[in-house]
């Protein structure tokens, strides 16, 4: 099952599943997160709840998308309840990335780049058997719900970045029932979203690299991932012309860690255990235009393309202006 989140026409918010370009909509629930609360406080599945309530109301996909109603799959009604973080070193990459990369992490350990061991160890002890705990995934932190963006809507790129690059990426999503207990509602395909070149000049500003929008969506895939998720990440010029391509992979089989390791190595800190959060967490990638020396220009648009999730993500690159210039004391 698929969801979609949109504003109608008069501008009411709307969850429904998608079927095909047709959207069912849901009757009596006004957003993702309603829908979830109520299957939590059934403890019933969120896809049996969303399939109970379907109406007679649809609407076509494309109409919504091409006037700009999306909205990202999930989000909180206040911003500041909603945090977006995500694990890196997590992908193994295709058959040759996967060859390349055991080559390198391969002999004595401190030779090492501090990166490829933690790449190493994911690849040792990030798959533990059930019950036991794994190795500690990198982790960082995006923002809270203001930095997610909706297909459609463009990216910022700040003008003090250096880069603005995508990752095309599986995001697991989440909410905090009222016992503190974390619940996945499922997956989205994301675009996290990047400065790598500020991170490339030091890894230890991977956080400042980091602190920016994000895309997500069109659709929640309610339920379990497929253990390999395909798809393909492109750049598209101002003019439509495609300047860049090439194919991803993800889910658990193209992963050194499994989903249950990373959700718990996020979800241990009980500040990520809040009663009615919202948690929006990025699986990593091992596919980057950066890679291939493709710097992304103001105006193109990146987009992101899975079967598994539906209609392709699509994100303009915009530049912003900030307006920060110093701290006033009082």
């Amino acid at each position: 099952m698929l969801l979609v989140q949109f504003t109608n026409e008069a501008g009411a918010r709307r969850v429904a599943v998608l079927e095909q370009d047709q959207l069912r909509v849901i009757d009596g629930y006004a957003s993702t997160c309603a829908l979830a609360q109520e299957a939590i406080a059934g403890k019933t599945k969120l896809a049996d709840v969303a399939a109970a309530a379907i109406g007679a109301e649809t609407h076509s996909f494309e109409a919504v998308a091409s006037a700009g109603r999306l909205l990202a799959p999930i989000d909180h009604l206040d911003a500041a309840h909603c945090y977006v973080t995500g694990t890196g070193l997590t992908h193994l990459g295709s058959a040759d990335t996967r060859d390349a990369m055991h080559k390198k992490i391969g002999g004595d350990v401190e030779t090492l780049s501090d990166s490829m061991k933690m790449f190493r160890m994911g690849v040792e002890g990030g798959k533990p058997a059930e019950g036991a705990r794994g190795v500690q995934p990198e982790w960082f932190y995006k923002g809270d719900g203001s930095v997610v963006r909706a297909s459609g809507q463009p990216l910022l790129m700040p003008e003090f970045a250096l880069d603005g690059g995508e990752e095309p990426e599986i995001a697991g999503l989440y909410l905090i029932g009222g016992d503190g207990q974390p619940h996945r509602l499922g997956y989205a395909i994301g675009n996290e979203f990047s400065d790598h070149v500020t991170e490339r000049q030091n890894y230890l500003y991977l956080a400042h690299s980091k602190l920016r929008n994000c895309g997500l969506g069109p659709a929640l895939l309610v339920g379990e991932l497929p253990a390999h998720v395909a798809g393909t990440s492109r750049i598209i010029a101002a003019d439509g012309t495609v300047r860049w391509e090439k194919a991803f992979v993800s889910g658990e089989q193209n992963m050194s860690h499994s989903i249950a390791n990373l959700e718990y190595h996020h979800f241990k800190y009980g500040l990520f255990n809040r009663a009615g959060d919202v948690h929006i967490h990025f699986f990593g990638t091992a596919t980057l235009s950066v890679a291939d020396n493709i710097t992304v220009l103001a105006g193109e648009t990146f987009e992101i393309d899975s079967p598994v999730f539906g209609p392709a993500l699509r994100n303009r690159l915009d530049r912003e202006q900030s307006t920060f210039t110093k701290v006033h004391a009082l």
